[in-house]
C-alpha cells in the first residue's frame, strides 16, 4: 500500500511538472519536459551509473561511521557527567555551523578525495543519530532501573538489557534521518570539489546548460535516497527494533 501510495504521488508530480513546462511553455534550457528528461536518462544512463558509484560509497561510509561514533558519543554524555557538561554545548554549535562553511577545511585536511566526502556526510549524520540515541538512553523508564540496582545488576547489564532496549525506538528515528540525508551529504561534499559523483555531474551539467542531463542525475540522487531510506527502515524493522519499534 505504501509503495502504491508512493507511486500514484510520482505520478500526479510528474503530471504537474508536465503541465508547468506546456502551460508556460518553458524552454528546456529554464526547465525541461519530463520526456526530455527520461530521454537523457536514456542516452547518458552509463555516465550517470558510473557518477553514482562514488556517491553511493561516500554516502555508505558516512551513514555507517555516524553510527559508529554518534551511538559512541550519545553512551559518553549519558555515562559521563564532565563530558556531558562540557560537550554536549559542543554538540549543538557543530551544527549550527553550516556545512558549505566548513567542508572547504575538510578539503584541506582530507585531501581532494573520497576521505573529505566521508567526513563531510559523517559530520552531517552525527547530529541525529547521537541525539536520538542520547535522548532515548536518559528517557528510561525509572522503575527498570531502581529493579535493576534492586536485583545488584552492573552497569554494563543495566545498559546492554535495560537502557539500550528502552532506546532503540528512538535511536531507529535518528538512524531514519540519517538515511534520508546521507546521499545529500555526499553530493555536498562533491559540490565542494571533486572531479567525480553525482554531485560533481549535477555541477558540471548546469556549468555546460545540459539541464536535462542535471534533472536526470537529480532524478537518479532522489531514487537512491528513497531506496536507501526504505533499506535502512526494513533493516531496523528486522534487526534492530523489532520488538520497540
Amino acid at each position: 500500500m505504501v509503495l502504491l501510495r508512493g507511486i500514484i504521488s510520482a505520478i500526479v508530480l510528474v503530471l504537474i511538472w508536465q503541465a508547468i513546462v506546456f502551460g508556460f511553455n518553458l524552454p528546456p534550457y529554464l526547465l525541461p519536459s519530463p520526456y526530455l528528461v527520461l530521454e537523457s536518462f536514456n542516452q547518458n544512463w552509463l555516465l550517470i551509473l558510473h557518477q553514482s558509484i562514488p556517491t553511493v560509497i561516500e554516502a555508505g561510509f558516512g551513514f555507517v561511521l555516524s553510527l559508529f561514533f554518534g551511538m559512541l558519543w550519545a553512551l559518553a554524555l549519558s555515562y559521563f557527567r564532565p563530558i556531558r557538561l562540557w560537550f554536549l554545548p559542543v554538540l549543538l554549535i557543530s551544527q549550527a555551523l553550516p556545512v558549505f562553511a566548513v567542508a572547504p577545511l575538510f578539503l584541506i585536511w582530507f585531501g581532494y578525495g573520497m576521505a573529505s566526502k566521508i567526513a563531510i556526510t559523517t559530520l552531517m549524520l552525527f547530529f541525529p543519530v547521537t541525539s536520538s540515541f542520547y535522548d532515548g538512553l536518559r528517557k528510561t523508564p525509572g522503575y527498570y532501573l531502581d529493579l535493576a540496582q534492586t536485583m545488584n545488576a552492573t552497569k554494563w547489564q543495566i545498559l546492554w538489557r535495560i537502557q539500550a532496549p528502552a532506546a532503540f525506538g528512538s535511536l531507529g528515528n535518528g538512524i531514519r534521518v540519517a538515511a534520508t540525508f546521507a546521499p545529500m551529504g555526499a553530493v555536498i561534499g562533491e559540490w565542494v570539489g571533486s572531479s567525480e559523483g553525482l554531485g560533481f555531474l549535477i555541477l558540471n551539467a548546469n556549468s555546460r546548460m545540459q539541464i536535462d542531463l542535471m534533472f536526470a542525475a537529480i532524478l537518479v540522487l532522489v531514487i537512491l535516497t528513497v531506496s536507501f531510506y526504505f533499506l535502512i527502515d526494513w533493516l531496523i524493522k528486522r534487526l534492530l527494533c523489532k520488538h520497540y519499534v
